[in-house]
C-alpha cells in the first residue's frame, strides 16, 4: 500500500506491517495516512474477517514523531484521508477484529494502538511508556479513555501521570497485553496463529454481531476519547508543550514551568 505500512493479504487476515524501522517506527504524517487507509482497506472487505497490526525492525513504535506531526496537532487539522478509517480506531464501531503483536518501544501512541486492538501480545523484551506528560501535554488517542477501562484507575494512573517505563511482565499484569512471547517473531508468530483462529473457525456473521454488541457498550466513553484532540491542541500553545517537543528533538529531560 505504502512506503511506511506494509499490507499483505494472508487468506482471510490482513497483515498491516508498520515499516520506518530506521526512524524506530515513529509516526509521521505519511504513517498515520498509510495506517488509516489500511484500516479503511480491513473494514470495507468483506473478504477480510480479520486483522494483524505488527512491526517491521527492533521496535513496534517510538510514538508520534512530533517534529512532523506536532503543527498539526497544535492546529487541530490532523484529517483522515478518504477511504481510511482513524488510526487511533476512535470513530464508531468496528466490525473486523484486530490482533496486535508489539516488540522493543512501545511509547505513547504504542499503546493506544495495542488499547485500541482487540487482542494483544507482546515480545518478552517490550518497553512501554505513556510520556506524554514528560512532553507537556497528555495522551490524547484514547489512552485516558482505555488505560482505566482496561487495566483498573490505579495502575492506569501509575503510568500515566508518570510516563516511566514499564515491561512486559507489568503489561501482562495490569492487562494492556494478553500474552507475552519470546521474542518479536513469536510474539508476531502468536498474533497470526489467533487471527486465523477466528478468520478460518468462527462464523464471520457472529464475529460481526460480537463486536457490534460489545462496542455499543463502550461507544459512549470512546467518542469522549475522540473528542480529545481539540483538547490537546490548547495545551500545544503553551511554553510547557513548546519545552516538550524541543527536549523531544534534543533528547532530553524537559523543564517544564507550568505555563
Amino acid at each position: 500500500m505504502g512506503s511506511t505500512v506494509s499490507v499483505e493479504r494472508d487468506g482471510h487476515v490482513l497483515l498491516i506491517g508498520l515499516n520506518r524501522p530506521t526512524k524506530r517506527n515513529a509516526f509521521d504524517r505519511q504513517m498515520l495516512t498509510e495506517l488509516s487507509l489500511a484500516y479503511g482497506l480491513l473494514e470495507r472487505d468483506d473478504d477480510l474477517r480479520c486483522g494483524v497490526l505488527f512491526a517491521h525492525g527492533d521496535h513496534f513504535t517510538g510514538g508520534l514523531d512530533l517534529s512532523d506531526v506536532g503543527g498539526d496537532i497544535a492546529s487541530n487539522s490532523m484529517s483522515i484521508p478518504e477511504g481510511g478509517r482513524d488510526p487511533w480506531r476512535l470513530d464508531g464501531s468496528w466490525t473486523k477484529p484486530l490482533i496486535a503483536a508489539a516488540q522493543g518501544w512501545v511509547m505513547t501512541l504504542g499503546i493506544e494502538l495495542l488499547l485500541a486492538a482487540d487482542v494483544r501480545i507482546a515480545a518478552t523484551g517490550a518497553r512501554f511508556a505513556q510520556y506524554e506528560v514528560r512532553r507537556g501535554i497528555f495522551p490524547f488517542g484514547g489512552a485516558t479513555v482505555r488505560f482505566p477501562r482496561e487495566s483498573g484507575w490505579g495502575n492506569a494512573m501509575r503510568w500515566m501521570l508518570t510516563g516511566a517505563e514499564f515491561d512486559a511482565g507489568e503489561a501482562l499484569r495490569i492487562g494492556v497485553v494478553q500474552e507475552v512471547a519470546e521474542d518479536a517473531s513469536s510474539a508476531i508468530g502468536r498474533a497470526v496463529a489467533i487471527a486465523h483462529e477466528i478468520a478460518d473457525k468462527s462464523a464471520p456473521l457472529g464475529v460481526r454481531a460480537t463486536l457490534e454488541a460489545a462496542h455499543a457498550a463502550l461507544q459512549e466513553s470512546d467518542s469522549i476519547a475522540e473528542n480529545l484532540r481539540s483538547k490537546v491542541a490548547g495545551l500545544f500553545g503553551t511554553l510547557d508543550a513548546a519545552e516538550g517537543v524541543q527536549s523531544f528533538i534534543e533528547r532530553r529531560d524537559a523543564v517544564f514551568i507550568g505555563r
